[in-house]
């Protein structure tokens, strides 16, 4: 611990993609020897595409976080501009709009997306807290009733504000982390970043091994019958104990760290339920069933939860326990 502690920012966050792309080289070999076992049923080879889709989504992911730390925060700040675009252009193909969006859409895609990012690289993070939920939310419905279309206003406006909401101001938290820094901690926010996705994914884990293991007793019945309060439960508290765990990448004692990670667990979880009504409303089970029709890829399935905790996690870092 002493020889990590010793190293500088870069080296420390340098051995971190390291061990982590070693990890992801260990688990694929792990999966492309399973893979060449004989699979029976239907259900069988199903789980197995699953975990062969799942481990493509942590690569690409890997790939993106490492992308952003090596090209700065100008690159940072493109890469994750590019994948919110991605993300609302997905979330918009799959909810019912009218001719009279689209101004409100080219506003949103055009404008309000890259001045958000803008407002990121450039480190303006008072302003870039309150500009979506502020001057965004007023300038979409006005957008919208210059078109001088009144049918459904209020729905039409609340879809694309909350596609807005989740794509591009919750997704735009993770570039600053990575460009936030504390006295004692500079550049080392990919760290935060890797905590802030280890310990969502440890709850996301946990609360779906739990919610098929155990009794279930829905909260949500008609969203997700797997949602369950025991289920969350054990969810959050795996996100807390992996928290603790990581402390010594944060610059936070070991319970601060705890309380952090559930924080961003248990936001990230009930994130997920709430992405799950969405696609409820809009008919599908996930974003990017409909390839063909839509262009969606299933982005937004792989980044719900980050998009809520995101938010939170860096104002709780940035305001409450550092």
């Amino acid at each position: 611990m002493e020889q990590l502690r010793s190293l500088d920012a870069s080296g420390q966050v340098a051995l971190l993609f390291v061990s982590l792309f070693g990890l992801l080289v260990l688990a694929s070999l792990v999966v492309g020897v399973v893979s060449l076992k004989p699979v029976g049923d239907e259900a069988g080879r199903e789980r197995r595409l699953a975990l062969q889709r799942d481990l493509r989504a942590v690569w690409v992911g890997a790939l993106v976080f490492w992308l952003a730390w090596i090209s700065g925060p100008v690159g940072a700040t493109l890469g994750f501009g590019i994948f919110s675009f991605l993300a609302l252009r997905e979330f918009i193909t799959l909810v019912h709009t009218r001719r009279a969006d689209h101004r409100g859409l080219i506003l949103a895609f055009f404008a309000i997306l890259p001045l958000q990012y803008l407002l990121v690289g450039l480190r303006r993070f008072d302003l870039f807290s309150v500009f979506v939920p502020v001057y965004a939310f007023l300038a979409i419905p006005v957008a919208s009733a210059l078109a001088g279309d009144p049918g459904r206003f209020l729905e039409r406006n609340a879809k694309i504000q909350w596609g807005i909401m989740v794509c591009v101001f919750g997704l735009s938290h993770a570039p600053a982390l990575l460009l936030l820094e504390f006295r004692g901690y500079e550049g080392r926010g990919a760290f935060l970043v890797f905590f802030l996705v280890m310990v969502v994914a440890a709850a996301q884990v946990v609360q779906e091994i739990a919610s098929r293991s155990l009794r279930r007793r829905p909260l949500a019945r008609q969203i997700d019958r797997s949602f369950s309060l025991r289920a969350f439960g054990l969810g959050v508290a795996a996100s807390a104990i992996v928290g603790a765990a990581l402390f010594w990448i944060t610059p936070v004692d070991p319970l601060r760290a705890a309380v952090m990670a559930t924080v961003a667990g248990g936001c990230g979880s009930l994130g997920e339920l709430v992405m799950r009504a969405l696609k409820k409303d809009a008919g599908v089970r996930w974003w990017g069933n409909r390839p063909s029709i839509t262009g969606a890829v299933g982005l937004l399935d792989r980044v719900a939860p980050l998009c809520f905790a995101a938010p939170v996690f860096f104002h709780s870092v940035r305001w409450y326990f550092v």
